[in-house]
């Protein structure tokens, strides 16, 4: 798909599925993976938008996780946050395929660059964990300490570090002193301390 991404060559790329039919070679769903994701990095969303839409249906092609994700990773980045919940929900009501942690990575991204940290963040991280029953990686606890130290909510970023500790999953050591130094500012200093003696036994350890 790499030879697709000249600018003039992207409606050739759209024909290409009704060219393989000519030839009684049907696109999976793994080609048309391939498809909007080389259109969605481009920026030709309508084009993703309509593959996914209309050309994907109509070739009786259902959407697997990994297109549901590239369609939200998409509309994320352009900013299009309302096009890219609808994704999600779509992609929750789907039979084939259920939302994974990538899913909601990129949501989580949108709100803490929109600031839209208090009803919609806490909406998502109750949907992961409640009902989609899905388990933070270290990128995640990563992403979450970090935009809420950055959102001023280090207590809510705290708390994410306490529950990374108790999941034995071992924070980066700038992510500590990034946590420490926010805490310092709220004057919290008992949690503050609680993460320097664990920043000692990293160097120790």
């Amino acid at each position: 798909m790499c030879y697709l991404k000249k600018n003039e060559e992207y409606y050739e790329a759209l024909q290409i599925p009704e060219k393989m039919k000519l030839f009684g070679c049907k696109p999976d769903t793994l080609f048309y993976n391939a498809l909007i994701h080389t259109l969605a990095k481009a920026g030709r969303v309508r084009e993703a938008v309509d593959v996914f839409e209309v050309e994907m249906p109509s070739s009786g092609i259902f959407p697997d996780t990994s297109t549901f994700n590239s369609m939200i990773t998409m509309f994320c980045h352009h900013g299009m946050d309302q096009e890219a919940l609808n994704v999600l929900k779509k992609m929750e009501s789907s039979q084939l395929c259920r939302p994974d942690i990538q899913s909601f990575s990129p949501l989580l991204k949108m709100c803490f660059r929109k600031g839209k940290t208090d009803v919609l963040l806490g909406n998502l991280l109750d949907e992961m964990v409640n009902k989609h029953h899905i388990s933070f990686d270290l990128a995640t606890y990563t992403l979450l300490i970090h935009g809420l130290c950055r959102a001023n909510k280090c207590d809510w970023a705290y708390g994410f570090f306490k529950e990374m500790i108790d999941k034995d999953i071992a924070p980066r050591y700038y992510t500590c002193a990034l946590l420490v130094d926010e805490l310092k500012q709220k004057y919290n200093y008992v949690a503050a301390d609680h993460i320097e003696g664990y920043m000692k036994q990293m160097k120790s350890s």
